[in-house]
């Protein structure tokens, strides 16, 4: 890197650049119009640190897109009418290119060098920011405490690092069946069931042929449906399938659990509830039995070893969720099973400052979470609320229409699930005479539905929709299969 000295004859660092790479890239493509290829792709003008190359660049991206051919001649003509060509050295300069020519088949190193000299530069814009920024406290003239601060230097990282160049592409068709045909193998293996790794409920496993990485999985309901409690379940289940090794290779890792409503210890408990099938209520008052509590110790003694990593932290950003999931990731042999965050709607906007429209605010929410999702390569379970439009409804049952801010939601997620348990609003309707025939049927039918849920399945991108029968255990919070003998229709 070169260096220049202040008047104090102290050296001065110079931003990262590499003229001659910028000279050397361009010389390439002027000689053989098609060393382009190989960099137009993630490169562009503002990449080179000279104006005259950056100038130069453009105009043999414009000419070559018309399908004209980019040489001395050419690029005279078009500097010359642009009013551009005095400015970049004139026909001199563009001869001198020439008479350097070098090999299109370095014009690919060149161009990354180029490019990681850019995003050093950004990078360090991107620093100067955040101490300016945190001197100062404020951002456009308004003052921004210093999370917000913090959750807006992790939203330009996640953007300069999520743009670009990127080692991904268009790819041979036998490569693409080849991955596709690995995943056709781990179902057959799995009894024609299970390509991903299992939810531990065997109704859901058949539907949706378990959870895959890349994709974005909405679990939707009204309050009181359960769905936290679902997803808490899902979890757990997917963290013992880790501890017991089944399930792709490439999920063998621990979940991260993101709960911006409930804390952990609330969560933990929910886990020992249902594990150790306490009721929440009692273990909540302490009114439980000697026996109880050590069936809870024993539970938390093997519930301990379980991969589950829960972050409680309030108004987190997606940005925020993406630097710790890497970062869990990283230290967890780059694997990672599942995320799950509780819940879209109460994740905070980048910078911390919330947008008039929240319609477009959860739409790149979403979007975030389905990059978050194919960028890890690790299934992405997320909550959200349902409009109140459900209960002006005398069906209950949720629609897609329900979903809060539905547009992005329903675009972006793979598979759409709504949590809907019948004994939720039947209960409600209680007879006021307990000695009537209606109360005795409608005694009967809760009865029937209670231990009971629906997960209905909405939307699923490459698999078939429907409801989904699974049993539910209130006082556990508890979701699962069926034991012997049931029959939910009975």
């Amino acid at each position: 890197m070169d260096k220049e000295k202040n008047i104090n004859g102290d050296f001065l660092r110079q931003p990262p650049s590499s003229i001659e790479a910028e000279q050397a890239l361009l010389s390439a493509i002027i000689t053989n119009n098609k060393a382009i290829e190989k960099v137009s792709e993630y490169l562009r003008p503002e990449h080179f640190v000279e104006i005259a190359h950056k100038k130069i660049y453009d105009a043999c991206l414009k000419l070559i897109e018309k399908g004209h051919l980019a040489d001395i001649i050419t690029l005279k003509n078009y500097l010359l009418q642009s009013g551009e060509l005095e400015a970049i050295g004139g026909i001199d300069y563009l001869t001198s290119l020439s008479s350097n020519a070098t090999s299109i088949i370095n014009a690919q190193d060149y161009g990354k060098l180029i490019y990681d000299c850019a995003i050093k530069r950004d990078l360090i814009n991107i620093g100067t920011d955040i101490v300016n920024t945190a001197f100062g406290g404020q951002v456009n003239d308004e003052e921004v405490s210093a999370t917000g601060q913090i959750q807006l230097a992790e939203q330009k990282l996640y953007d300069l690092a999520t743009s670009g160049y990127s080692e991904s592409g268009l790819q041979n068709f036998e490569e693409s069946l080849r991955s596709s045909l690995s995943i056709i193998e781990q179902a057959y293996k799995s009894d024609g069931s299970i390509s991903g790794i299992s939810t531990g409920i065997d109704n859901i496993d058949k539907k949706l042929g378990g959870l895959h990485p890349s994709d974005l999985i909405i679990v939707a309901g009204r309050p009181g449906m359960g769905k936290t409690a679902f997803a808490v379940n899902l979890a757990f289940n997917v963290a013992n399938e880790v501890l017991n090794n089944r399930g792709p290779e490439s999920l063998q890792g621990p979940v991260a659990f993101f709960s911006l409503e409930m804390s952990a210890d609330q969560l933990a408990s929910r886990v020992l509830s249902f594990s150790a099938e306490v009721s929440a209520h009692k273990m909540r008052t302490g009114n439980i039995t000697e026996e109880e509590f050590n069936r809870i110790a024993e539970h938390s003694r093997a519930l301990s070893t379980v991969p589950i990593f829960i972050d409680d932290t309030p108004d987190l950003s997606v940005s925020a969720i993406r630097t710790r999931c890497r970062r869990l990731k990283r230290i967890s042999n780059n694997k990672l099973s599942l995320i799950v965050i509780d819940y879209i709607q109460l994740l905070n906007s980048p910078g911390g400052k919330k947008s008039e429209n929240r319609v477009q605010e959860i739409s790149e929410m979403t979007r975030g979470l389905k990059i978050l999702a194919k960028e890890l390569n690790v299934p992405v379970i997320a909550l959200s609320q349902l409009s109140r439009s459900v209960e002006a409804r005398d069906d209950k049952k949720p629609l897609l229409s329900d979903l809060r801010e539905s547009g992005s939601i329903e675009q972006d997620a793979d598979v759409v699930l709504f949590v809907y348990r019948e004994s939720y609003y039947y209960e409600r309707k209680e007879p006021e005479n307990e000695n009537s025939e209606e109360y005795a049927t409608w005694k009967a039918k809760l009865e029937r539905i209670k231990n009971m849920a629906e997960i209905i399945v909405a939307k699923q991108r490459h698999g078939p929709t429907g409801s989904i029968d699974v049993a539910f255990v209130g006082e556990y919070f508890k979701f699962g299969n069926f034991y012997d003998g049931q029959n939910p229709h009975s």
